[in-house]
């Protein structure tokens, strides 16, 4: 589920549709968490699809580490990417703000950590990376796993109005790690190991 404080907005004719915040989400905020309503499809299930549903959950859809296509049943699957995004995923099944975002500014994740299947050319935004490979997670992890540490001891004491969708005994787990009582697992924990990945 997506943060209830955002809303679809068309972008541009280059990005289409993205999602955009409606009110101030400081940094640290879970800004989605993964919930009883998204699908998930097995590799068996996509592969007896006809073409028209690969077409669909190829757009839309994400791979967990067990290589699910996992589809976000509201305006989360329009979520854009970007090499300098302001949310991160976690090991949690949750992403949170890795800085402020604005009313007005787009929600984005870095496709990098989301298991794609084949590598892409994003928009240019002036950063060293251009393409987005789908090993990109064995290389970058640590320095997502920097970003989110910077703020992840924020998320118990900012209003979160996802909390309700974090189980009782995550968020004890989550607590514990802000208070450096045990280490946040790795960004790299999402990396989906199976089939023959490109490797850049």
């Amino acid at each position: 589920m997506i943060h209830p404080k955002t809303e679809l907005r068309f972008i541009s004719n280059e990005v289409g549709y993205g999602v955009v915040a409606t009110e101030f989400i400081p940094a640290g905020t879970i800004t989605w968490v993964l919930d009883k309503l998204d699908r998930q499809f097995s590799t068996d299930e996509f592969q007896h699809m006809e073409p028209i549903y690969q077409d669909i959950l190829d757009t839309y859809t994400f791979r967990d580490n067990r290589g699910q296509f996992i589809l976000c049943w509201d305006n989360g699957r329009y979520v854009n990417h970007s090499f300098n995004s302001n949310c991160l995923t976690t090991a949690y099944d949750f992403e949170i703000a890795i800085r402020d975002i604005h009313p007005g500014e787009q929600l984005t994740d870095d496709y990098g950590y989301l298991n794609i299947a084949q590598p892409f050319r994003g928009i240019d935004e002036n950063t060293r990376r251009k393409v987005v490979y789908p090993d990109d997670l064995l290389k970058y992890y640590k320095i997502w796993d920097k970003k989110l540490l910077r703020v992840f001891n924020k998320i118990p004491h900012l209003g979160q109005p996802l909390r309700q969708l974090i189980s009782e005994k995550l968020w004890e787990e989550i607590m514990a790690i802000s208070k450096r009582e045990k280490e946040m697992e790795s960004i790299l924990k999402n990396y989906y190991y199976g089939e023959n990945h490109y490797l850049s």
